[in-house]
């Protein structure tokens, strides 16, 4: 018996988006046809692929979840059973794009290995669309994840990351956890140079999004954006 496939199914960035509203209808087909899905959040997924309108009832699919919690080996064989069985999967993220800052790259990696085909299909990226709008270098850029929490070495990270942006031109993005947003805005314009440019992307897709971007002296003259508890994605580059 021939492989299934294992589809990459975007998902929308923000609560506050419908999906049909940033996902490209040809997704629909994809979704309409699956009953196994692999996710990060089986509630999340299943409220997604309801506000979708997919064909199947969602209490006809199955959900397996991969998450942080999942770990490389037997647990990720075993969701890839199905597919080498000749069953075909959708990957979901808890936002935007699996596979990218997300443990869906642990069923890819084991697709691979057996053989089996991956589609990803298209959708929202926060990463992408972040570097898209801010001005800054979209030729050579780098996804750094979360900074260490502690200030000291929250400060030494950002002075690497500002080196890299400035020496190699490579714009560097990161990530921080919603409600820790200001203490980060406000070490950035501290430690970084007044020439370094610095984006500043919230809640992208959702209406309220903003994308801002400024030399760092430009930044501390101007009032702070709202971003407490809001997505954000910075970048710094040169």
């Amino acid at each position: 018996m021939e492989p299934g496939t294992l589809y990459l199914i975007p998902c929308p960035i923000s609560d506050q988006t419908a999906p049909w509203e940033v996902l490209p209808a040809a997704n629909r087909a994809v979704m309409d046809a699956l009953d196994y899905f692999i996710v990060e959040n089986t509630r999340s997924a299943r409220r997604f692929l309801s506000a979708a309108g997919i064909a199947r009832p969602i209490g006809e699919l199955e959900f397996r979840e991969l998450n942080e919690h999942t770990t490389a080996g037997r647990e990720v064989e075993e969701l890839v059973e199905p597919l080498a069985a000749g069953r075909s999967a959708g990957v979901i993220s808890e936002a935007g794009v699996p596979g990218v800052a997300d443990p869906g790259a642990l069923v890819v990696e084991a697709c691979h290995r057996r053989g089996i085909r991956v589609v990803p299909l298209v959708g929202p990226s926060s990463i992408i669309l972040a570097v898209m709008a801010s001005g800054l270098s979209g030729q050579s850029f780098a996804f750094n994840g979360y900074l260490p929490v502690k200030p000291p070495e929250r400060a030494r990270a950002i002075r690497h990351f500002e080196r890299r942006a400035l020496q190699e031109g490579q714009s560097q993005l990161f990530i921080e956890a919603p409600y820790r947003n200001m203490k980060l805005l406000e070490q950035l314009l501290e430690i970084l140079a007044p020439a370094t440019r610095l984006a500043v992307a919230v809640d992208l897709t959702a209406p309220a999004e903003s994308v801002r971007m400024h030399e760092v002296a430009r930044w501390r003259t101007l009032p702070r954006p709202e971003m407490n508890k809001r997505p954000a994605i910075f970048i710094i580059g040169r």
